[in-house]
């Protein structure tokens, strides 16, 4: 086996299985919480077929141990979590960066992270693109990205809109039209 070539786990969390590949270098791919761990492996290893399964070293567990924390609702700063993304289009790269200092229970909309990379709002649509092809979801935060006007927008993932959904509502974040501002007095 070649000692160079990725590896990767699959593990349970409170809300499915999930899998993580990592290189040397970092992280490569997440697999978000599918219903069984054949399911995590299939999806995981469709992105990184060359992966192997491997024994997390003491970083990546670590990682493990926050995403599994993650899916039972603690606050939890992935921020700091070195990743390998390989060849990346350099605005991705820019966007991805960004994205990652959007922290627990905020959010954001295409429009605005295109915004604050300088760019006008037709490159709204090139963070979409970004977002649908970020190899490592939750990480690199793309449940946190709102369509206009606050609403949910697509989401790649097993599951997705509705795991976009749970994700946020993890995180504190309510989806859906705001409390009235006058409440029934109830008699």
């Amino acid at each position: 086996m070649d000692p160079l070539a990725p590896h990767y786990r699959v593990f349970e969390t409170a809300r499915g299985f999930c899998g993580l590949a990592w290189s040397e270098a970092g992280i490569t791919r997440l697999q978000l919480p599918a219903p069984s761990a054949a399911a995590a492996e299939r999806h995981l290893l469709r992105r990184v077929p060359e992966a192997r399964p491997g024994e997390p070293p003491p970083e990546i567990a670590g990682t493990i141990a926050a995403i599994r924390r993650y899916f039972t609702g603690e606050a939890v700063d992935f921020a700091p979590v070195r990743l390998d993304l390989g060849e990346q289009d350099v605005f991705f790269t820019r966007i991805y960066a960004a994205l990652r200092r959007v922290g627990w229970g905020e959010t954001t909309t295409y429009g605005a992270l295109a915004r604050q990379l300088g760019a006008g709002p037709e490159a709204a649509r090139d963070v979409g693109q970004a977002m649908a092809r970020n190899p490592v979801p939750l990480i690199i935060p793309c449940h946190r990205v709102l369509a206009a006007g606050g609403k949910l927008g697509g989401f790649s993932a097993p599951g997705g809109a509705d795991t976009k959904a749970h994700m946020l509502e993890l995180e504190g974040v309510r989806l859906g039209p705001p409390e009235p501002a006058q409440q029934s007095l109830g008699f």
